[in-house]
C-alpha cells in the first residue's frame, strides 16, 4: 500500500467552473482550485451531472498525470468517482469541509 501512495498523488479539489466543450456530449472542462493554483480537468462526467451540480464541490484527483489533450482540452489530472455494474456513476465528494490541495489518504 506504501507503494502505491508513494506513486500518486491525490488531492482535494473545488470544482469552480463546468463548462461545455463544443462537439463533445460526455465532456466536460472543469476548472478547479488546487490550494492556490486554478487547473484545468476534461472529465467525463456529462451524463450524470449538469455543470451547476458541479460547481462548489471538493472532489478528489490525481494530481501528478502528466497533462494530456483531450477534447482538444488540455487536462491536468482525473476525478475520481464509482461506477457500478449496473451503471450508476457517483462522483466521490468530501463529506465535510475540507480546503483544496488536502492530501486524500
Amino acid at each position: 500500500m506504501d507503494q502505491f501512495i508513494n506513486l500518486v498523488q491525490l488531492r482535494t479539489a473545488k470544482v469552480v467552473n463546468a463548462e461545455d466543450i463544443p462537439g463533445k456530449d460526455k465532456l466536460y472542462k472543469l476548472t478547479l482550485e488546487v490550494g492556490n493554483e486554478t487547473r484545468t480537468l476534461v472529465a467525463g462526467v456529462k451524463l450524470w451531472y449538469a455543470k451547476e451540480d458541479l460547481i462548489g464541490k471538493t472532489i478528489p484527483i490525481l494530481a501528478n498525470l502528466e497533462p494530456k489533450k483531450l477534447g482538444g482540452v488540455l487536462s491536468q489530472g482525473m476525478i475520481l468517482a464509482a461506477l457500478d455494474d449496473e451503471g450508476k456513476f457517483s462522483l466521490l465528494v468530501a463529506e465535510r469541509a475540507v480546503k483544496s490541495s488536502a492530501e486524500v489518504r
